[in-house]
């Protein structure tokens, strides 16, 4: 009997043993997985603004009048849909999740569907150069003062595209109106 009850003791004792490491792994990982401010702050933001561009690249693909509209929406999906998916598994990995389209994003998806023609491709281009200004300062900023190694190395490894996007946005019809719009 006092066997049984020794037997007993040392189960109960090894369980709780298991449970404090167990624990203690658990905070482990959740501080290791945690991201500083700024590093949580880009992933909101370059979530929400890759979503943004997937979508307004559907509306310039299918609404474009010109050709090079139709091709840079099809670039923009392409492209976007590929970081945002990056993006989206290491923000997994650090138990964060990623942004979706600001208001003022959903507001101008909104008002550009409902545009046709020349009118649709200036507004794009406007959008389109206004977005990746913001996107490449957000992105250099990234690589630079990020705290997340995995981070710092996905804004490093998506800037060059970045900014090729904007230089094609800068080409695109109605650019005289996209080269003078705000950032």
């Amino acid at each position: 009997m006092i066997r049984e009850v020794a037997m007993k003791s040392q189960v109960i004792l090894s369980g709780i043993g298991a449970m404090l490491l167990a624990g203690s792994a658990c905070a482990q990982t959740a501080a290791s997985t945690q991201l500083a401010q700024g590093d949580a702050q880009f992933v909101q933001m370059a979530g929400a603004s890759g979503a943004a561009e997937v979508a307004l690249g559907k509306l310039g693909s299918t609404q474009g009048k010109s050709g090079d509209v139709q091709s840079f929406g099809r670039q923009m999906v392409t492209d976007h849909t590929a970081a945002n998916e990056k993006l989206t598994a290491i923000a997994a990995k650090k138990g964060a999740s990623v942004g979706s389209p600001s208001a003022a994003d959903s507001k101008a998806i909104e008002r550009l569907g409902q545009m046709k023609s020349a009118d649709f491709d200036q507004a794009f281009a406007a959008k389109m150069v206004a977005d990746h200004q913001k996107a490449v300062a957000l992105f250099e900023k990234e690589s630079t003062q990020g705290k997340d190694s995995d981070l710092k190395a996905f804004a490093t490894q998506t800037l060059p595209t970045l900014k090729h996007h904007l230089e094609m946005a800068k080409k695109l019809p109605g650019k005289g109106m996209a080269e003078n719009a705000a950032p």
